[in-house]
C-alpha cells in the first residue's frame, strides 16, 4: 500500500492505488463495479466557459465500456457559436484521468471531464481545452521545458447580514471567524474539491468585505499548486462548478465577477507559472530570477494587450482594472510589488532555515525551496475562459524565448518602486498600458493575432470569435461613461453577475 496515494482526497487515487494520469479504461470500469456506482456524468466545458453536463444510468458491462470508449453526441452548435446548426454534431469521449466521485448526485455517480472531436474523429481545432494542450506543446516543442501553472480563484460569497461581529470594511485578508463569517464553507469547498482531484495550496478569506442592500457580501480565495498547464484549467472549471453548487446547499450566492461596487475590492484569477525541466524548476539560478523566467516575462509584457482579450472578457472586467487601484494597469513586472502586472513573489531563496529558527529543536531540513519560485499574471479575472487564457499566457512565454531581446524588454519594463508615487511619474510614462474596454482589448488582439495562431495553437475561427464577442459589448467609453453613476454600475454587474 502506497502511503503517500492513500492519502490523497479523490477518492479513486486512494482506492486504485496509482495517480490520476495513469487512469485506465479497465481501472474506471473495476472501480464502477467494485462500489456499485449506477450513473456516470461526461462533463464539458462550453462557450460560457460554464460545465455542461451529460448523464448516463448504467444498463449492463457492454454499454459501459460502450460509452467510455466512444463518447457520445453533442449538439455543438448549441455549445460554441462558431458552429453552425446545419453541421453541429461534436463527439465528446471522457478523459480518464479527470474522473472523480460527484460529491452533489443523491445516486452515487462517477464524472469525468471530456474532450471535444469533430465528424472525422480529430480533436476540434476549436475547443478551448485542445487549444491549450497545443500551447503547452508548442512550448515544449520551442524550449525542450514544460509550462506549470496555478490560479489564485477569487470569489464573493453574499448572504444575510447577521449584524453580529462586523467585520472592517475592505480588512478582510486572512481574517478569522466570527469576523469572518464563510471560512467553514471555503473549506467545505476545499474539501469536495481536493475530492474532486483538485490540488489545492491552501484557502483564506481575501480583502474585500462590504453591506449592500442588507446582504453581507464577503471575498474569499482559494489558490492551487502549480500542475501542468491543462491539468491547472481542469482543476479550476471542477473548482468553480464545486464552490458554486455548494453555495446552492448552503444557500448562498456567488459571483466571481471582476467588480460588484465601486470604491470595493475587485476579484482577480491571478496565475501563477513555473517552467520545469526534468523535474526541476527553472525560474531561480544561483538564488537569483534566471534567465529563462525574464524570458518568459519579456513574451509576457510583449504581449500583454491581448492576454486581456481572453482573461477580461466582459465590460465589469476594465472596471477592477482601473489607475491608482492594486488592479494592474501598466504594463512592467518586479518583486513583491502589487501594482505591477507581473509579479515576482517570495520564493524562498533566502539561505536559511527559517523552519529551525522558528523551532530551535529542529534538525535543519536541507528542503529544496527552489521548487516553489514561480511568477504571477495579475490582470485576469473570473470572466476569463480558463483554457483560452492560460493558452494564452503559455503562447506569451513561448514567444518571450523566440525574441531576439527578450531580456532587454525585460530590464525595460522592469519597475521595483511603486509606480503610483508622485516620485516615479516619469517611470509611469514611460510604460504602456493594458486595453481599458473589451473593445481595445479585440483591437490589441488582432495586432497580435500573428503570435496565438503560430503552430496552429489558437484557430482563426477562435480568434475572429473571441474579437466579434468583444466588440459586441461596444463598450469603448463605457468606463468614463458611467464611472460617476453607481446605479448603471450595479445594473452592469447584475447583468454579469454569474460570468465564468
Amino acid at each position: 500500500m502506497n502511503q503517500e496515494l492513500s492519502m490523497s482526497a479523490n477518492q479513486l487515487v486512494a482506492a486504485l492505488q496509482k495517480p490520476a494520469s495513469e487512469f485506465t479504461k479497465a481501472d474506471i470500469i473495476s472501480y464502477i463495479k467494485e462500489n456499485d456506482i449506477r450513473m456516470v456524468n461526461f462533463m464539458y466545458p462550453a462557450a460560457d466557459g460554464r460545465l455542461k453536463t451529460l448523464n448516463f444510468v448504467i444498463n449492463d458491462a457492454a454499454y459501459l465500456d460502450a460509452i467510455l470508449t466512444c463518447g457520445e453526441r453533442v449538439d455543438g452548435s448549441s455549445l460554441f457559436s462558431f458552429i453552425e446548426a446545419g453541421s453541429s454534431d461534436l463527439y465528446v469521449v471522457p478523459r480518464f484521468s479527470t474522473a472523480f466521485i460527484d460529491p452533489f448526485a443523491e445516486t452515487t455517480t462517477l464524472s469525468m471531464l471530456c474532450s471535444y472531436f469533430n465528424k472525422d474523429g480529430e480533436l476540434l481545432e476549436s475547443s478551448p481545452e485542445y487549444t491549450l494542450r497545443k500551447a503547452c506543446q508548442a512550448f515544449t516543442d520551442v524550449t525542450g521545458m514544460e509550462f506549470q501553472a496555478m490560479g489564485e480563484l477569487e470569489y464573493y460569497v453574499i448572504s444575510e447580514d447577521d449584524e453580529l461581529f462586523p467585520a472592517t470594511d475592505q480588512r478582510g485578508y486572512h481574517e478569522s471567524a466570527p469576523y469572518a463569517k464563510f471560512n467553514d464553507f471555503r473549506t467545505d469547498c476545499m474539501l469536495h474539491i481536493a475530492q474532486a482531484g483538485g490540488q489545492i495550496k491552501y484557502g483564506h478569506s481575501e480583502v474585500g468585505n462590504f453591506t449592500l442592500d442588507g446582504k453581507i457580501y464577503e471575498q474569499n480565495e482559494i489558490e492551487f499548486l502549480p500542475v501542468r498547464a491543462d491539468h491547472a484549467a481542469d482543476q479550476l472549471m471542477i473548482a468553480k462548478w464545486v464552490i458554486r453548487n455548494l453555495a446552492y446547499q448552503y444557500g448562498y450566492d456567488i459571483t466571481f465577477a471582476p467588480k460588484i461596487t465601486t470604491g470595493k475590492a475587485g476579484s482577480g484569477l491571478h496565475i501563477h507559472m513555473r517552467i520545469m525541466k526534468d523535474g526541476q524548476n527553472q525560474m531561480l539560478k544561483d538564488g537569483v530570477l534566471s534567465e529563462t523566467a525574464r524570458k518568459a516575462i519579456a513574451g509576457m509584457m510583449e504581449l500583454a494587450p491581448s492576454i486581456t482579450a481572453f482573461g477580461n472578457t466582459n465590460p465589469t472586467s476594465y472596471f477592477r482594472l482601473v489607475p491608482h487601484q492594486e488592479a494592474p494597469t501598466n504594463i512592467c513586472w518586479g518583486d513583491r510589488n502589487r501594482s505591477v502586472l507581473v509579479r515576482v513573489p517570495l520564493g524562498w531563496s533566502a539561505k536559511t532555515d527559517m523552519c529551525m529558527l522558528a523551532n530551535p529543536l529542529e534538525a535543519p531540513s536541507h528542503y529544496d525551496t527552489t521548487q516553489k519560485q514561480t511568477v504571477e499574471m495579475r490582470s485576469p479575472d473570473g470572466s476569463a475562459d480558463l483554457y483560452q487564457l492560460i493558452a494564452g499566457l503559455a503562447v506569451a512565454c513561448r514567444h518571450g524565448f523566440e525574441m531576439e531581446n527578450a531580456l532587454d524588454i525585460a530590464e525595460k519594463t522592469y519597475v521595483n518602486v511603486n509606480i503610483h508615487k508622485k516620485e516615479n511619474e516619469d517611470k509611469l510614462k514611460q510604460l504602456a498600458q493594458l486595453p481599458d474596454s473589451c473593445a481595445a482589448s479585440a483591437d490589441c488582439l488582432e495586432k497580435q493575432r500573428a503570435s496565438f495562431e503560430q503552430y496552429g495553437v489558437f484557430s482563426p475561427a477562435m480568434i475572429d470569435g473571441i474579437i466579434s464577442k468583444l466588440r459586441s459589448y461596444n463598450d469603448k467609453t463605457l468606463r468614463s461613461d458611467i464611472q460617476n453613476n453607481p446605479d448603471a454600475m450595479l445594473a452592469l454587474v447584475k447583468k454579469y453577475f454569474h460570468c465564468g
